[in-house]
């Protein structure tokens, strides 16, 4: 839900650090993985699927009660834990209780960092797994700053504005793997032909999901990085899911936070950036 356009950019802003930090709207279940907490799911949705009859009997899916309420476990081996979320996944995919599947695996990890396997992205959100994503603010020389429109045939956010690049970190990539390969893939930006690329903070997600039919919950983690994008270079999208860049002023940016214009993640993104 996008907070209702306030009377300045600071005003936004607050509305929507209050979005970004909201409980679930249903009652969910703790979810565990190979003995470890690894996200929630709503109370209903994992009852129909049996994972012992589909796998090969390396894992199982049980509802357990722990500490006082029910517990999701993914009884796994270690060697199958990526196989088996993947069947989860699969399983939810059936159902119709699955974001949009994007062929991409994300890590799962425990509470301590601990990364137990991968699973596919789309399952994320309905499965309450915590997720990382980077973005990049892009000023020019002058101050006024690279934005993007997203595509208007993307599943999230389509024809909202957007920060200069952001993107997910998937499972095969570090940070800074991810900073270099999402800002080729929506700018045409090498990182090299750009000044001053350093990290300028994090904003923390913890929100209700529309996905897999308003049941998902959000839990993510943006690292944003801040550079000059030197005169005389422009981004150029290369994957298809930009409509177009525009330069824009900070008042510029201000004004267009303050209607609404914005994605969530990139007002705070940009507010954080703006000092706002």
């Amino acid at each position: 839900m996008t907070p209702a356009p306030a009377a300045s950019a600071a005003d936004w802003l607050a509305t929507a650090r209050a979005a970004a930090r909201q409980p679930p709207v249903q009652q969910r279940q703790p979810l565990w993985v190979a003995g470890q907490a690894v996200g929630s799911v709503a109370v209903g949705v994992l009852n129909p699927i049996d994972l012992w009859r589909m796998s090969d009997k390396r894992f199982q899916l049980l509802n357990q009660e722990q500490s006082g309420g029910p517990v999701w476990h993914l009884d796994v081996v270690p060697d199958a834990v990526t196989p088996a979320l993947n069947l989860l996944a699969q399983a939810l995919r059936a159902q119709g209780q699955c974001g949009p599947w994007r062929n991409e695996q994300l890590a799962v990890c425990s509470a301590s960092g601990e990364r137990l396997g991968t699973i596919e992205r789309g399952a994320v959100r309905v499965l309450g797994i915590a997720t990382r994503a980077v973005h990049l603010v892009g000023r020019v020389p002058d101050g006024r700053m690279w934005v993007q429109q997203r595509s208007k045939t993307k599943p999230n956010n389509p024809g909202m504005w957007d920060t200069l690049m952001g993107g997910m970190v998937s499972a095969a990539d570090t940070l800074t793997q991810a900073l270099e390969r999402e800002t080729w893939e929506e700018a045409g930006l090498r990182l090299p032909a750009l000044h001053g690329v350093t990290p300028g903070g994090q904003v923390d997600f913890s929100r209700p999901s529309r996905e897999g039919g308003g049941i998902g919950y959000m839990v993510e983690r943006i690292d944003w990085f801040r550079c000059t994008v030197p005169g005389g270079l422009e981004p150029c999208n290369q994957d298809g899911e930009v409509e177009r860049f525009e330069l824009w002023s900070p008042a510029q940016v201000r004004e267009r936070i303050a209607a609404g214009d914005f994605t969530l993640e990139a007002a705070l993104v940009l507010g954080a950036c703006c000092g706002l």
